[in-house]
């Protein structure tokens, strides 16, 4: 896998044999792209209207024709939902670093994946990460990469179960670089994970964790998952299986009974009906039936975000005590846990089979 060069600059040279005016070519390596799906940069109106913007333009997210869904996102949502999104991000951005927990988590993740993969490749591989709405960019990360010299590369949505709002469409955008580059990359999409071995043992980790922590053991254990429409499932969009037997696979690792836990899904958007049952409506249902202490975690997630620190812990948090409940118990996403980064590492290295 090397690529055979005589030392011109730092990390770059000409290629032996070649005339002395070719551009330097940097030594042949392999990448490993983090993808997660964005962060505004900052929670100002016009920050989150860009981002908004760019997200709800996204026709894997809303796939209604432009005629019809533009004017009414342009002229009616992004004049108003840049206020409440931008509070919600306030609410749990990360003043320290002036970023929101999403992109301090994917970066920390980044490094501690880095670190796994030098001891076992040394710099023969290197590790970026992107957003697909948001900075860093696909674009610019899979272009930095090529410019290190990766000319293979291993671009892995960070969503454990496939959807096409999600790992589709970040893999579009990965793709839609290599349309514009002169010298593209060979590439390696990671397929969804949710059956694997050791995503499932952190998972279940998570859970054993927390439950040991508690003074009393929740009743109910909530699987909560980013909704989609019923339409998606209807059109062959595997999502909501997937999330359905990974709260099985995780039911199994924990040795719960089947009313000890159950699959619901969350962040409704828009008019059209969606998988459920809805997360907050459900947590409040079983407050009223008489449970008084519920735990709830976010397995589609690989890091806590708005969705989670904002929408579960506040707003789903609140339906349930309003509702008549107890004791809230929120389960953290993976994030850069010890046995989370070996799962992820193990995902990848199978991904770099036959290239390292």
């Amino acid at each position: 896998m090397t690529t055979s060069v005589e030392k011109d600059q730092p990390g770059k040279g000409r290629l032996a044999h070649a005339a002395s005016d070719h551009p330097p070519v940097a030594p042949a390596k392999v990448g490993v792209v983090l993808a997660n799906l964005g962060t505004p940069d900052a929670t100002d109106y016009w920050s989150m209207r860009r981002y908004l913007g760019e997200f709800l333009s996204d026709k894997r997210v809303v796939d209604y024709a432009d005629w019809k869904w533009q004017p009414l996102l342009q002229l009616v949502i992004l004049s108003k939902r840049p206020f409440s999104s931008g509070k919600a991000y306030k609410s749990i951005w990360n003043m320290e670093n002036n970023e929101s927990p999403l992109l301090t988590i994917t970066r920390a993740q980044t490094e501690k994946v880095t670190t796994a993969l030098h001891e076992l490749y040394g710099d023969n591989v290197v590790v970026d990460f992107c957003m697909r709405y948001g900075n860093p960019s696909t674009d610019s990360v899979i272009r930095r990469l090529q410019a290190q010299g990766c000319e293979k590369i291993v671009f892995f949505p960070l969503y454990p179960q496939y959807g096409s709002p999600t790992t589709a469409t970040a893999n579009d955008q990965a793709f839609r670089t290599l349309m514009k580059l002169k010298w593209q990359p060979s590439i390696r999409t990671v397929p969804a994970y949710f059956e694997h071995p050791e995503y499932l043992t952190a998972l279940a980790n998570s859970v054993r964790e927390v439950y040991d922590d508690t003074a009393s053991r929740p009743e109910k254990l909530v699987a909560s998952y980013h909704g989609v429409p019923q339409r998606y499932l209807m059109e062959g969009d595997p999502y909501h299986c997937h999330c359905q037997k990974t709260t099985r696979l995780l039911k199994e690792r924990l040795g719960m009974a089947d009313e000890e836990i159950v699959t619901a899904f969350q962040s409704k958007f828009g008019p059209e009906k969606w998988v459920g049952p809805a997360t907050v409506d459900y947590v409040a249902e079983l407050a009223r039936q008489g449970k008084k202490h519920i735990a709830v975690i976010s397995p589609a997630f690989a890091s806590d975000c708005v969705e989670t620190l904002e929408e579960i812990q506040e707003e789903i948090r609140d339906s349930f005590l309003e509702a008549g409940g107890e004791t809230f118990t929120y389960i953290p996403c993976l994030n850069d846990r010890d046995d989370h980064i070996a799962a992820l590492t193990a995902i990848i290295r199978n991904e770099l089979g036959g290239w390292l």
